[in-house]
């Protein structure tokens, strides 16, 4: 397994860090979440994934907008933008990672309800190659894009 270390490299007695490589959801996804999450605390970002899953509440998308629809949970004065999707997966590996930094945090002697997102990374992993069976004996090939992400949370006074 490829890049374990840490793309941001703060160090300090009120950091909490968690890290996943090769997820099973979009990359583009991930970075739109990543967009959306960053100086957020903690519990707020969980509380807000969560509607994401139950398809209360959409991620708007800044950098990925082509062909994306408007949404109506979405104003467009709070984010600037009404373009936006539902993405479960992602969502759903983002609230895992943030608890599991938040119990890294409270492992470490920290107030998990007290930390603040102060950096997070998602890049591209590595794709995995298949085969699509096809009519007559025929293959497309095709591949799957994994992500990595990386979390650091700050206690904040």
């Amino acid at each position: 397994m490829a890049r374990t270390e840490y793309s941001n490299k703060l160090t300090g007695d009120n950091i909490s860090r968690a890290k996943a490589n090769e997820l099973g959801c979009s990359p583009k996804h991930a970075v739109e979440i990543a967009h959306l999450i960053h100086n957020m605390m903690a519990d707020d970002a969980v509380a807000y994934l969560e509607q994401v899953v139950d398809l209360k509440r959409a991620v708007p998308f800044h950098r990925y907008t082509r062909n994306v629809g408007h949404q109506k949970s979405l104003n467009g004065k709070t984010f600037g933008t009404a373009a936006g999707r539902y993405p479960i997966k992602a969502a759903a590996e983002y609230i895992r990672l943030i608890r599991s930094a938040q119990k890294n945090a409270e492992y470490a002697g920290l107030a998990p309800e007290k930390m603040v997102i102060i950096h997070v990374a998602a890049n591209k992993g590595r794709c995995m190659k298949a085969i699509f069976p096809r009519a007559m004996g025929k293959a497309t090939p095709k591949h799957r894009d994994t992500v990595n992400i990386e979390l650091i949370l700050r206690e904040v006074q």
